[in-house]
């Protein structure tokens, strides 16, 4: 048995004797004296509260009974007035209504019954004259009350927790968008990347050997980088379990950012596009999520481009304002089809990442002909050294 588990039940036993020794040591006392004893005894059952309230209910009853019962009986009472020794059952009302709050319908139900059970059974075998009227309705108002606040510290308790499993369902939910806006972004460029090299291969690797193994190493290439990038999503992933093989934040190098656009283009041009990469404004350090964002969206622009533009080319300009970072992509290609850069999960990424970041997004056909991706994402206050784009 562990301390807290005997001081408990020490302070059950010591409530049990207390009406006794207040009996005992003043038999004749008025009957207020002996219920104020008796509830500020009640003080003692904290620890058995705590444990089993429904044990603690009962022994109230017990006590603020005897405190009714047990006194001489001979005292004068003012007519239509409430008699004090009543008083002693609120200790069982305030347990009632813990009761109330934290246990279930059923164990509340039972419990208020038979509260109102014996509180009116002593107040109508202990009331003298018409004073039963006026204690019964005290006392039914005091059960009634503390059954009330009891309700309403259990519903704002249950409305608590329906908020925080809505807070979590929304916090998986959006992880899970995140997730799949990221494998999309990454693994579609890549793949589109591979599948126009290997087709290139195939079609030239009797006749142009050296531009075959030149589509090879940039199929091998792509195919690292999307490894790379794949095992580092699912370090995040496994980043809660610290004992996971390789779950160090730096062990696979950091997130893309607008730094890669090089790359990008490289990449881009071995695919059949070539990128005209621009840049204007100052720049400095950005926000892991607003680089990470921006480039993420010139990657699946230029994927498109390769996919459905028809066009060898097109320009990407990033421009680092004072408030936003503007990034655009366009190209002079067929511009929308029905299986174009306007359908399927892609444009979809897009707008999420710049909902989430409060930005603006506009994507369509240009006028002139071609296809336009414009993205302005608001800036925090500049920090560190600014650097003139080039």
């Amino acid at each position: 048995m562990t301390t807290t588990k005997a001081m408990a039940w020490v302070g059950g036993v010591l409530y049990v004797l207390v009406p006794g020794l207040l009996v005992g040591s003043a038999p004749r006392a008025s009957g207020t004296f002996h219920a104020i004893g008796s509830l500020l005894a009640a003080s003692l059952l904290v620890g058995v509260v705590r444990r089993s309230p429904v044990v603690a209910l009962a022994m109230t009853c017990l006590g603020a009974t005897a405190a009714v019962v047990l006194p001489d009986s001979s005292r004068t009472v003012q007519e239509g007035s409430f008699q004090g020794e009543f008083l002693s059952f609120l200790a069982t009302d305030l347990i009632l209504g813990l009761i109330v709050a934290t246990c279930g319908r059923r164990v509340s139900i039972t419990a208020a019954t038979g509260t109102f059970l014996v509180q009116f059974l002593v107040i109508g075998g202990f009331s003298n004259g018409n004073t039963l009227a006026v204690n019964g309705a005290i006392a039914l108002l005091a059960l009634l009350a503390s059954c009330m606040a009891g309700l309403l510290v259990r519903e704002r308790r249950e409305h608590a927790t329906a908020l925080r499993s809505q807070e979590v369902a929304e916090a998986v939910t959006a992880e899970r968008l995140r997730i799949a806006r990221e494998l999309h972004d990454m693994v579609a460029h890549s793949i589109g990347i591979i599948a126009i090299q290997a087709g290139v291969g195939s079609r030239v690797i009797r006749t142009q050997p050296e531009e075959a193994a030149e589509a090879l190493r940039a199929i091998e290439t792509t195919s690292r980088e999307t490894l790379s990038g794949l095992r580092r999503t699912l370090v995040a992933l496994r980043r809660t379990d610290p004992g996971a093989a390789g779950s160090g934040p730096t062990s696979l190098g950091p997130a893309p950012g607008l730094d890669d656009l090089d790359r990008l283009a490289e990449a881009t041009a071995d695919a059949g596009v070539r990128v005209d990469l621009r840049r204007t404004g100052l720049r400095r350090p950005l926000p892991t999520d607003i680089d990470l964002s921006a480039y993420r969206i010139v990657q699946e622009a230029l994927t498109n481009v390769v996919r459905h533009a028809g066009t060898g080319q097109c320009r990407v300009s990033i421009d680092h304002g004072e408030g936003e970072l503007s990034v655009e992509v366009v190209d002079d290609g067929r511009g929308a089809t029905a299986t174009g850069p306007g359908h399927g999960f892609g444009i979809v990424g897009m707008r999420e990442r710049v909902a989430l970041l409060h930005g603006r997004l506009s994507v369509g056909p240009r006028p002139e002909g071609g296809f336009r991706v414009a993205a302005r994402l608001p800036l925090p206050e500049p920090v560190g050294v600014a650097v003139e784009a080039r």
